[in-house]
């Protein structure tokens, strides 16, 4: 090469993200495509998007733009390289003839370009996931969308795809399962217009029980009080059973579940469940979509756990992540269930006509052709 290093002159490339194995991987894997050029064909389905750093990216661009040289002329000079630094450079201006060479070096078989190359679609797979499981948690906590649920829904999809598209790429194999420590779920933040929310859905399905028959895709765990899921659960037994409904029924099924306390009064009680306004759908959409969000937030920080903890395979990345999604899809399967259209009343159909003489066909006979 033209260029004569100098001391020190790459390390600026040469100490980015040193503390990633996959720094290493790049860095043999191009080393080797530097020395046999021919070793391009073993990285499929590798491209320049996978790697880590912008500088190995654009270097892995150029060697596949260019025509790879005549193995005995490369042997002998440095024509091809030059060409590909020519190329590289002005998309990643820090790039010398030295850090070519340190790539060199750094590459201890070229016939084993395939495995750096599956070393780097690995990485790329955990970067991926944990893109998109952030952009999954800030979705969910985003309080200036127009309809959070259904845009947090299509964020969970789109991880959804990206496993499928992953499968595809890693074959899958025995012990799957991540070992990473869940993190502990975040209590959920009960504000006061929130915990209202809950206490008017109290009221209303008092007032109004026979709506909550059709409300089975709410569940005590959506609530964000535990005095509030319980009552639920009060009201909800009552309907199921078919007993009558009103606060005082209430307070005496309230009563066998261990709901009333020395802070908690059987005046207060049926005081809580008998201020009705609106309808209970209403304020269960409200109560279940907050829950929805929130189960998204947790199923967010499951799969960056997963990601975070670089013991795990892309193939435990993948069982992890399906897993934790599992859970969103429960709620989601409640959460269509709770808005989905009513069904159209049948049409009636037309009165029959009344009796009368009854009806002579009227027959047409073809005159016959002669």
């Amino acid at each position: 090469m033209p260029h004569t290093p100098e001391p020190d002159e790459d390390d600026d490339l040469d100490r980015a993200s040193t503390s990633k194995p996959v720094h290493y991987a790049e860095q043999a894997l191009l080393g080797a495509l530097l020395i046999e050029p021919a070793r391009l064909a073993d990285t499929e389905p590798l491209i320049a998007h996978h790697f880590d750093s912008h500088t190995h990216a654009a270097l892995f661009t150029a060697i596949r733009t260019l025509p790879p040289p005549n193995p005995i002329d490369h042997a002998k000079d440095t024509a091809w390289l030059n060409a590909v630094l020519d190329l590289a450079r002005p998309h990643a201006p820090g790039l010398n003839a030295s850090y070519l060479h340190t790539l060199i070096q750094r590459c201890p078989l070229p016939k084993h370009a395939a495995a750096y190359a599956r070393m780097i679609l690995s990485d790329n797979a955990r970067r991926v996931l944990s893109t998109h499981a952030e952009r999954l948690a800030s979705t969910a906590t985003d309080p200036g969308l127009p309809n959070p649920a259904a845009t947090t829904l299509g964020m969970a999809d789109d991880i959804g795809h990206i496993l499928d598209a992953l499968t595809e790429q890693f074959a899958p194999h025995p012990g799957s399962l991540p070992r990473t420590p869940l993190p502990a779920e975040t209590p959920r933040q009960a504000g006061e217009d929130d915990l209202a929310e809950e206490r008017l859905l109290l009221a209303t399905a008092t007032t109004y029980p026979a709506e909550v028959q059709q409300m089975r895709w709410l569940t005590e765990a959506d609530f964000l009080l535990p005095l509030h899921a319980g009552l639920w659960q009060s009201i909800t037994a009552l309907v199921h059973r078919g007993d009558m409904v009103d606060p005082v029924t209430v307070l005496g099924e309230a009563q066998y579940r261990g709901l009333l306390t020395g802070s908690l009064t059987p005046k207060d009680l049926m005081a809580l469940v008998s201020t009705p306004a609106g309808s209970p759908e209403y304020w269960g959409e409200k109560i279940l979509k907050r829950a929805l969000l929130a189960r998204a937030q947790t199923v967010a920080a499951r799969i960056t756990a997963y990601t975070d903890d670089l013991a795990n395979t892309p193939h435990q990345l993948i069982t992890g992540s399906r897993r934790a999604l599992a859970d969103l899809n429960s709620l989601r399967t409640r959460w269509n269930r709770a808005t989905a259209p009513a069904p159209s009343a049948p049409a009636r159909s037309a009165p029959r006509p009344r009796a009368g003489p009854p009806h002579r066909p009227t027959v047409t006979v073809a005159r016959a052709h002669r």
